[in-house]
């Protein structure tokens, strides 16, 4: 069994290129390509609850996680807390994710444009307007929607939680 999470998660962990061609599969057998991303640095239930429902708008959810060097730009140097390959392996386990991909830039608009989904979906902190790769999508034809989040998560009050239970919070 252990040898069957493994391989599962090396499946869902994909680079670029593979992606482009199971997408290619999904898409010509029907199947509806929903796209998020983000950083999900500390798996929490907000995080379960909103890719639960970006799931539900499809038949595939791909998750573009930021890589390392991009989180430290737009986090600050003392993150990610894990890093890329623990996150990309606790998202590749929830069974509703179908592939994990990484990227490298600050936003995910150049990978979107390449993978082309069906649907884009952020958190409703969003608007289309200042969503990265939502004109393009619609370009396409696609849809972009909003998902509202779970009020009072998030991986940073998880970690002022935690340094201020320890004392070194600043």
């Amino acid at each position: 069994m252990r040898h069957d999470l493994e391989k599962t998660l090396l499946e869902k962990i994909t680079t670029l290129p593979l992606l482009k061609e199971h997408i290619i599969t999904w898409k010509s057998g029907g199947k509806k390509v929903v796209f998020t991303n983000g950083v999900f640095d500390l798996l929490h239930l907000g995080h379960i609850t909103y890719l639960s429902k970006a799931a539900e708008l499809g038949d595939k959810l791909v998750i573009g996680l930021n890589a390392d060097a991009s989180v430290k730009r737009l986090k600050g140097e003392n993150r990610p807390v894990n890093d890329q390959n623990n996150r990309a392996a606790l998202l590749a386990a929830l069974f509703f994710v179908d592939a994990v991909v990484l990227f490298e830039e600050d936003t995910p608009r150049e990978l979107i444009t390449q993978l082309m989904p069906d649907v884009l979906v952020k958190g409703a902190d969003y608007t289309v307007e200042n969503i990265a790769g939502a004109k393009e999508v619609l370009a396409n034809g696609g849809e972009v929607k909003t998902i509202t989040l779970v009020e009072g998560y998030s991986s940073t009050n998880i970690i002022n939680k935690i340094k201020a239970q320890s004392g070194t919070a600043r």
